[in-house]
């Protein structure tokens, strides 16, 4: 069977541009198939959307269930939910979309489909339906343009990226929320008649309180590595809105922009093209449309997506905003002595003499470098880096302005505030967003980036933070308020791709407020987030396996943080936030000065075993085993290379009392008919470790039997804080 996308014509050849008799297609990926029917004059149908079918099973799938409009549009269809709600320019709010044409091309990752559609009364509007498949990521694109071919504008009040109809009975919603510090919590529900909706109105970012991605659990109460389940991503980094309507058995999946507040005016001769849907079935559970996504998303959606992070300091948590050029070059010197590959100095390296940037109600928008903290400049961190054999990366937060600055104090009308209102602000009393719907500002937004890097040419990597949302929604260069969300984003990606273009292979992390701009629609310009502020390592482990769900280790900044931990206070091992973090991108953000000598060994040991094990952590196929939601005590994670002759295990203990003993983890992802050598890494003297170490046993084995880590003596104070990290190699 081939391994390329296909189309399956139940009769007559599809022709570009034409329709085939029965006007019915299978688009097939390695394991999926998705069927969909255009009649000329009628509306576009989706008949199936599952496991992959044999040849001559298409022609059934229509005659066993209901039908649903492949994009449903507010026409006769007064009891259904709709993807497409307009208001025509004689105040008409229907729209009857009858297929045109369909048109089908190549490319070399699956093929393309076009379907467009017109309204037989209002033949000026159009709606182009369009399909993108990935063969070997089982994964589909979906997305809708939307052309007024008229005289008069038409009002958009809703308009979807796509719909799915599930007609399964038993089927549950696993979503993503959280707050600061808390991101990617997740929540499991089964669906019942009504409206299941997750949605947010921030405007700039704000995923940290909602994800725009959701699994879909066909078979009941969702499983890891069992089961059939439908992920669905939006690529938006803006307010979203994705809703299950259940009516009658059956479940309607919507997603795309939220309308809330954006009515769109489609003026003359304008077209206006949704975000893109990516959805993904899998009969391996919610794991197996993770890896779906993580394959997909290091192909063809992060900047530098399949290539390794290094491992760097940030000196946010050692030394806040007391940037002092002599510590700068000590702690620099520290992390390269343990092996590290990048220094990154974080806020308060800039500021203008009147507003200095030493806290942060001051100083945003004035990015002049404070020649008293840094004397040599950025280029003199360059250079000192470059002297230790590491990189030098600088943090910014371009696209916010405090009213404490001189920017504002000149260009009041660049900030984003209800015409007439008194300024709402948000971090630190003074934090305002500016307003990039204004092609001024935007070339003001790129133009920081872009001073940054002329000041220092060797700089390689950059944290853009982002830390306000619209609290005063308003553009004062905007005459249709309507479209100040989309417009924001629209600014954004325009800057984005000027940075892009002129910075190709600059290293750039997405940080808002930690893990707010966790999303597809925001990664192609970025390489990794910044998982959290919470750095804390046993809350750590609940947010990167929430986020593991869409988004694969390579994206996922985790550092090493001091202890007393200072977000919860919390006292662990630096053994335990070394295992946790080497499950993403491991870092550290710290004061190494503030480590002894034996704790700073321990950090170079782990960092040389962490290199053996980067590409296989950050490029590999998640299996996870046991969830720390689950209320086990414990929580357990695998990756394993495409061969599957390498893999990494991981096992942290997430609660603990006396005569708790943990279960046994079986692992999952592995070759049976393989014989993997046991390591167990970061060990610890006087620590007990795997009674498997150093032993050569069966993959087979290993996924009957597994892993068990038997109580360790409550005396010795370790028990609450026990973890493995362990590595297998087929031999």
């Amino acid at each position: 069977m081939t391994n390329k996308i296909h189309f399956v014509i139940a009769a007559l050849a599809l022709l570009a541009g034409g329709i085939c008799a029965n006007a019915q297609t299978v688009i097939d990926t390695r394991n999926t198939s998705l069927v969909i029917k255009a009649e000329q004059g009628r509306h576009p149908q989706i008949l199936y959307y599952g496991a992959r079918l044999q040849p001559g099973d298409a022609a059934s799938v229509g005659l066993n269930g209901k039908v649903f409009d492949l994009y449903p549009a507010r026409f006769d269809r007064t009891s259904e939910p709709d993807a497409l709600s307009v208001e025509m320019p004689d105040g008409n709010v229907s729209a009857d979309l009858r297929t045109e044409s369909v048109k089908e091309s190549a490319w070399d990752g699956g093929k393309d489909i076009e379907i467009l559609c017109k309204d037989p009364l209002y033949p000026f509007f159009t709606v182009k339906i369009f399909l993108r498949s990935y063969t070997e990521e089982n994964l589909i694109e979906t997305w809708a343009a939307i052309h007024n071919a008229g005289k008069k504008p038409v009002i958009l009040h809703r308009y979807d990226s796509g719909f799915l109809p599930i007609q399964e009975g038993d089927v549950w919603m696993t979503s993503l929320h959280g707050g600061w510090a808390d991101e990617c919590r997740v929540v499991s529900q089964p669906l019942v008649n009504g409206t299941r909706e997750v949605s947010t109105h921030g405007g700039v970012r704000d995923n940290a309180v909602a994800h725009s991605e959701v699994m879909l659990s066909l078979d009941g109460k969702p499983q890891e590595n069992t089961g059939r389940v439908i992920g669905a991503a939006l690529e938006y980094g803006g307010n979203f809105e994705m809703r299950v309507v259940t009516l009658e058995g059956t479940h309607r999946f919507f997603a795309g922009i939220s309308p809330a507040d954006a009515w769109y005016t489609l003026a003359k001769g304008e077209e206006f093209v949704t975000p893109k849907l990516a959805y993904s079935w899998s009969d391996e559970g919610l794991g197996g449309v993770s890896r779906n996504f993580h394959r997909w998303g290091r192909k063809y959606r992060l900047a530098h997506g399949g290539q390794p992070n290094d491992i760097l300091l940030n000196c946010w948590e050692g030394v806040y905003m007391d940037i002092q050029e002599p510590v700068m070059h000590k702690m620099a010197a520290d992390v390269a002595s343990i092996g590290g590959e990048l220094f990154v100095i974080d806020d308060g390296w800039f500021g203008s003499e009147k507003y200095p940037r030493d806290t942060d109600i001051q100083g945003l928008g004035d990015w002049q470098l404070q020649k008293k903290k840094l004397p040599h400049g950025l280029q003199g961190m360059v250079d000192c880096c470059k002297d230790l054999g590491i990189k030098f990366g600088i943090w910014i937060e371009p696209e916010m302005v405090n009213t404490r600055s001189e920017l504002y104090e000149k260009h009041p009308d660049w900030v984003l505030n209800a015409a007439g209102r008194e300024p709402v602000p948000g971090r630190g009393g003074t934090q305002m967003v500016l307003d990039l719907c204004n092609p001024a500002v935007q070339d003001f937004v790129f133009g920081i980036l872009d001073g940054v890097m002329k000041q220092a040419p060797g700089i390689a990597y950059v944290k853009w933070d982002c830390n306000n949302i619209m609290r005063s929604p308003g553009s004062p260069w905007l005459k249709n308020q309507n479209h100040l969300y989309i417009e924001y984003q629209r600014g954004l990606e325009k800057v984005l791709n000027r940075v892009r273009e002129a910075y190709p292979d600059l290293i750039i992390q997405a940080c808002a407020s930690g893990g707010a701009r966790v999303n597809w629609g925001t990664m192609p310009w970025f390489d990794e987030v910044w998982t959290s502020d919470n750095t804390d390592a046993l809350q750590r482990i609940n947010i990167q396996w929430g986020t593991s769900y869409f988004f694969p280790a390579e994206m996922m900044a985790c550092h090493v943080s001091a202890s007393p931990n200072h977000q919860t206070g919390r006292v662990i091992p630096l053994k335990y936030r070394i295992d946790v973090a080497m499950s993403g991108r491991l870092g550290f953000e710290l004061q190494p000065a503030q480590m002894t000598e034996e704790e700073k060994d321990i950090c170079r040991k782990a960092v040389t075993e962490y290199k053996k094990i980067r590409p296989v952590v950050q490029c590999g196929d998640i299996y996870r085993l046991v969830s720390p939601y689950d209320g086990k005590g414990l929580a357990s994670l695998l990756y394993t290379n495409e061969d599957k002759s390498q893999a990494v295990f991981f096992w942290w203990r997430t609660g603990f009392f006396r005569n708790d003993h943990p279960a046994r983890v079986p692992l999952a992802g592995l070759d049976p008919a393989k014989n993997y050598k046991v390591t167990e890494l970061n060990k610890v003297e006087g620590e007990p470790v795997s009674a498997l170490d150093g032993k050569t046993v069966s993959g087979a084995y290993l996924m009957a039997s597994g892993f068990y880590f038997p109580e360790k003596d409550v005396y010795n104070g370790h028990n609450d804080w026990h973890s493995h990290v362990i590595l297998l190699e087929a031999q």
